[in-house]
């Protein structure tokens, strides 16, 4: 079930209203059923995999904390951390595995292997994996009660794309006593409405003209492929955070606070600052539980570097079972790692030129921030390496025609957008820009709010007006995030 299609809503309403009409005891029932109806939409079979996840989870959490032995509750542990991954191996990995063999080896004996990827299986498994890790480091204590487990498991605002939550924050927040709060649920509504217009004015629309370039890539050259590239950033933005804002806006509704994922991550001046703000949830997990066990920077220079790039490494094949996805993580790894190598040079530098911190160099940080992170992105949404290859060599194509009217024209109208839809296109991201930039590392709805009655009302009409005049409805595209 879409966040965005007419059927989620009519859920979403219905659910409201009943969970505020039962009593307090019933409602994580009313939850789960719903969660687990939104889920089985897509594929019913699928919620025997969930449930199969949730439950050994449940199990091996109980089993870790009533041991005794710390070598006990590590093999407690180690068996549900097996489970979960080669779980998530078979059904994300193992085609991937077998078709890299297949390139390898001329007599590998398996031809294809075509497995359906459930919806949102990394999230859930990510999620659940780190619950067990929390119980057995002693941070939280099980969960007892196996309904309210495979509700946290199963929330359905953010089931299928997260955020990511973790058991401190959500679990104890099914047993709080939700009342119906009318300005609780207007925020709720209004969160919603920034993320509907970001997945349907923007990230619907400009998908159009990127996939006609991407999926065709060899047909296009030069600005075709710059602005594509461009464009794919933001469709990858508003589609994700567009995601999270609607799940965010949906759980409190409800009464249910979940984190913040995305803090304006094109506004960033490095790409350290980036991964701050970009997939926070995500980007935390592997802090937590990959950088840090590692030894994160505890064990000198080289070894944090080396813990860096792993991290980075399993951070491009979480997104996805191809090399392309690999060598982006491996990119965002050197970032970093020449970030970090370079960071005091650099700071010497601008503070001899008297331009550290101020206004036009922290432009520039973030223009070249930016601009590193679309070339990573080229490698993300190619096809292929070879697409990939193919399009860095050629994005500088045709530059002496890039200022002429004429080509500039085609280029406008030849990636699958109209005059007027490219318009829509490039005004609404002005839009979302200006009000990211005014906001800086706040979210755009918190700053909003704050403001007086004149300004909430504008920018609520306005961002209303976009939805309802120039939102993609004839074709609701799934979000991105849904492969993962």
């Amino acid at each position: 079930m879409l966040f965005n299609s007419f059927e989620f809503i009519v859920f979403f309403i219905i659910v409201t209203l009943f969970y505020f009409l039962l009593p307090h005891r019933a409602r994580w029932v009313l939850l789960l059923a719903a969660s687990c109806i939104f889920y089985m939409a897509w594929n019913p079979w699928l919620i025997i995999l969930i449930a199969f996840t949730i439950a050994v989870n449940y199990f091996a959490s109980i089993a870790i904390s009533v041991s005794r032995g710390k070598r006990r509750k590590k093999r407690y542990l180690i068996a549900a951390m097996v489970i979960n991954f080669s779980l998530l191996f078979v059904f994300k990995y193992l085609g991937f595995m077998n078709s890299t063999m297949l390139a390898l080896f001329d007599n590998w004996p398996v031809e294809a292997v075509n497995i359906i990827l459930p919806m949102g299986i990394s999230f859930y498994t990510f999620q659940a994996a780190a619950y067990t890790i929390d119980v057995y480091r002693g941070d939280i204590k099980a969960e007892r009660h196996f309904g309210i487990f495979m509700l946290f498991i199963m929330f359905f605002p953010q089931l299928v794309a997260g955020p990511i939550e973790r058991s401190k924050n959500l679990l104890p927040q099914f047993y709080e006593k939700h009342r119906f709060d009318f300005e609780r649920a207007v925020s709720g509504v209004r969160i919603m409405l920034w993320g509907f217009f970001k997945k349907i004015v923007i990230a619907d629309r400009v998908a159009i003209a990127v996939n006609t370039v991407f999926n065709s890539a060899g047909s296009y050259s030069g600005l075709y492929l710059v602005l594509a590239s461009v464009m794919f950033c933001f469709q990858i933005y508003c589609d994700f955070s567009g995601y999270s804002d609607i799940a965010r806006g949906c759980a409190r509704v409800l009464g249910f606070r979940l984190m913040d994922n995305f803090q304006n991550p094109y506004l960033a001046k490095s790409i350290k600052e980036y991964w701050r703000r970009w997939h926070i949830s995500l980007s935390t997990w592997f802090m937590d539980y990959i950088y840090i066990p590692l030894g994160g920077n505890r064990e000198g220079t080289a070894k944090k570097y080396r813990n860096l790039m792993i991290t980075f490494l399993v951070s491009g094949l979480w997104h996805g079972a191809n090399w392309t996805f690999v060598i982006w993580g491996a990119l965002h790894g050197f970032y970093q790692v020449f970030g970090q190598m370079t960071y005091g040079f650099r700071k010497k530098i601008k503070k001899a030129m008297h331009v550290d911190g101020t206004p036009a160099m922290n432009l520039i940080s973030m223009i070249i921030t930016f601009a590193l992170v679309a070339f990573g992105f080229i490698l993300f949404r190619a096809n292929t390496i070879s697409d990939a290859v193919y399009i860095i060599k050629n994005l500088t194509a045709d530059m002496d025609l890039w200022l002429t009217r004429q080509y500039f024209y085609e280029v406008i109208t030849g990636m699958g957008l109209n005059l007027f839809e490219m318009a829509v296109c490039l005004s609404a991201i002005l839009f979302l820009f200006i009000s990211e930039a005014l906001c800086g590392e706040r979210s755009v709805y918190d700053v909003v709010e704050s403001k007086n009655m004149a300004v909430r009302l504008i920018f609520y009409i306005v961002t209303a007006v976009f939805i309802l005049a120039a939102g993609v409805y004839y074709e609701a595209g799934a979000f991105i995030y849904f492969q993962f």
